[in-house]
């Protein structure tokens, strides 16, 4: 038979587990809230003024590589193009924290990817990756852009996996009869 003193050591053992897995829970549930708020942060000052117009000017620079932008632009910070310094640090600013936030695992690849899609960080990267390039060498500074260029290789090299998620979710929404027709993209009824 079960005496009374073993039942509330089983109860109060139980209740510490319990309160324990409770507690690993809630943290976890924490942390993806607090990861979510960062990308909902991060989206709106993509979205800002200033990122729509820095965006553009970057991508109609024409050089071949660093030493050709350094002719036709100066050395960024040298006063000959303040508007394009300024459009560079703000693009490429953003880039660069993205990439840090999610090396450091403060963030996470597919709330980035389905935050921000993968276009605009690859072919931001493509155009001043000659650029980061030459500025690391000039400044002796090898990790300088480390981050953006950590985030283009994340999004190249888990882009396939990531659009899976995407197809699927497409898919379901698109044969889930449950789903009104607005979901479904068909505003007729």
């Amino acid at each position: 038979m079960v005496d009374i003193q073993t039942v509330s050591v089983v109860l109060a053992s139980a209740s510490v587990i319990a309160g324990v897995v409770y507690y690993a829970l809630q943290i976890r549930h924490q942390t993806r809230i607090r990861k979510t708020d960062l990308i909902i942060r991060l989206y709106s000052r993509l979205h800002s003024n200033e990122f729509d117009d820095a965006y553009p000017k970057i991508m109609s620079l024409e050089f071949k590589d660093y030493e050709d932008f350094v002719k036709r632009y100066g050395r960024r910070h040298s006063g000959k193009s303040p508007e394009i310094d300024k459009a560079i640090s703000t693009v490429n600013g953003f880039f660069e924290l993205v990439g840090t936030l999610l090396y450091r695992k403060h963030i996470d690849l597919g709330l980035v990817y389905d935050s921000f899609g993968s276009s605009m960080i690859k072919e931001m990267w493509e155009k001043i990756k000659p650029l980061v390039a030459g500025i690391r060498r000039e400044l002796n500074e090898p990790i300088g852009g480390a981050g953006f260029e950590y985030l283009y290789n994340e999004i190249v090299r888990k882009e396939p996996q990531l659009r899976k998620t995407w197809a699927k979710a497409s898919l379901l929404s698109i044969t889930d009869p449950k789903l009104p027709n607005d979901a479904l993209g068909d505003r007729n009824g």
